[in-house]
């Protein structure tokens, strides 16, 4: 398994592990206990790492959420709290589903191990998202915390990764979506508003988006040997196949955005 192919078949598992924390009840409740909406947390939650920017300049890093929605989100959480604490709050509670849900898996020490090596290796250029925070430090080192933290790293690298490359393609982030497996659906999940454009012209550019995104990160994966890939795409499989064997609802009727649909797993095989 060469790095580009290792890229390709790790993305779905990498994108979904790597946010499934941000929908769990415990942290939508992290959320509320803030006095954020928990759109307001996931939105500060992640840019928040870059510190106390302008909202444009987070709309920018995220990319794939809409300038209006990033920015209803960020100043909402800024009337509340630095963005930075929050950020810090969020990785808090990375590393808690971690301890809660990937502690008791069998091989997490090698899936650490192996993960590990793959996020020290990768390169931050045109990153910045990703730069900061793989220099936040984490609050809990233990192995299922661990665990959590890197997959969110890896989470966080593809989807820099896919950004580049989807502006490197021609579209524009909104296309991106709107090409993806969940069209109108998924953009409006985002904070998109119609008209939207048709998919079918964009398939192939979002195609080749992809491909190029596992070129972007395939660096980071060449860190490993041969079946050192082999083994970190299999544990991905299995800690994820562990995680939907277990039905998790989303303990917030209202939507963890107040109001927006969740933007956690709406592109389970891409990574707006």
């Amino acid at each position: 398994m060469t790095p580009e192919q290792t890229a390709g078949a790790a993305r779905a598992s990498v994108s979904e592990i790597g946010t499934a924390f941000s929908e769990a009840p415990r942290t939508l409740r992290r959320a509320r206990l803030l006095g954020l909406s928990g759109w307001a947390f996931h939105v500060a939650g992640r840019a928040g790492a870059l510190g106390d920017v302008r909202a444009e300049t987070a709309a920018a890093v995220l990319g794939f959420i809409a300038p209006e929605a990033v920015a209803d989100g960020w100043d909402g959480a800024r009337r509340v709290a630095s963005p930075v604490d929050i950020a810090g709050h969020n990785l808090a509670e990375c590393c808690r589903w971690g301890v809660d849900n990937l502690g008791d898996f069998p091989r997490v020490a090698r899936l650490v191990e192996l993960a590990g090596r793959v996020v020290a290796a990768a390169d931050a250029a045109g990153m910045p998202l990703f730069a900061a925070w793989r220099a936040m430090p984490v609050p809990d080192d233990s192995p299922g915390a661990r665990a959590a933290a890197l997959l969110l790293l890896l989470r966080e690298h593809r989807a820099g990764a896919h950004l580049l490359a989807v502006r490197a393609s021609g579209m524009t982030p909104l296309e991106a979506i709107i090409a993806g497996p969940e069209g109108e659906g998924g953009a409006l999940a985002y904070g998109w508003t119609p008209p939207f454009p048709p998919a079918e012209p964009l398939i192939r550019r979002s195609l080749w988006a992809d491909a190029v995104a596992d070129g972007i990160t395939a660096g980071a994966y060449a860190a490993l040997g041969t079946a050192e890939r082999v083994e970190l795409v299999g544990l991905l499989e299995s800690v994820l196949a562990g995680l939907r064997a277990v039905p998790v609802g989303n303990g917030d009727p209202n939507g963890p955005v107040g109001g927006r649909p969740g933007p956690g797993s709406q592109h389970a095989d891409r990574s707006p």
